[in-house]
């Protein structure tokens, strides 16, 4: 998995926490607070709070997870995407906090002629878009 061999590269050994913590993220659909990722950790083994921050950050200095600030004051994480292709932005609800995934070509292609048209380069986006989920509604 590229987070392990940048990581290895970089010279820090592996730990049982982190892994497990690379292997959660891995096969998540969009992002996890940092409080959601030590709740999953911990009902597969005891992993200590401090351990889970401590992972995260390490993982974010090495671009290897985005951090997501949605404006509720909870950080979230998901993995970085070596090669850029797959990106995502988010639908958020503004009542129970559901959080989903969305990527649309269309959007992207949109962002992209309007970089072009006034002349601006842009490195990375991030579009959320808040509102009620179905259930909420």
């Amino acid at each position: 998995m590229h987070a392990r061999e940048v990581l290895a590269s970089s010279g820090h050994h592996r730990g049982a926490a982190r892994d497990k913590l690379i292997d959660l993220l891995a096969a998540q659909d969009c992002a996890l607070s940092a409080l959601e990722i030590e709740d999953t950790l911990r009902r597969d083994g005891s992993v200590a709070r401090a351990s889970v921050y401590r992972a995260l950050d390490l993982l974010h200095d090495h671009e290897l997870v985005t951090r997501l600030e949605l404006g509720d004051g909870v950080a979230r994480y998901e993995p970085a995407d070596p090669t850029g292709r797959h990106h995502h932005h988010h639908l958020i609800c503004e009542q129970c906090g559901q959080l989903v995934p969305f990527d649309d070509p269309g959007l992207e292609r949109s962002i992209h002629n309007l970089s072009r048209r006034l002349g601006f380069v842009i490195n990375e986006h991030e579009v959320t878009l808040r509102g009620n989920c179905a259930d909420c509604s």
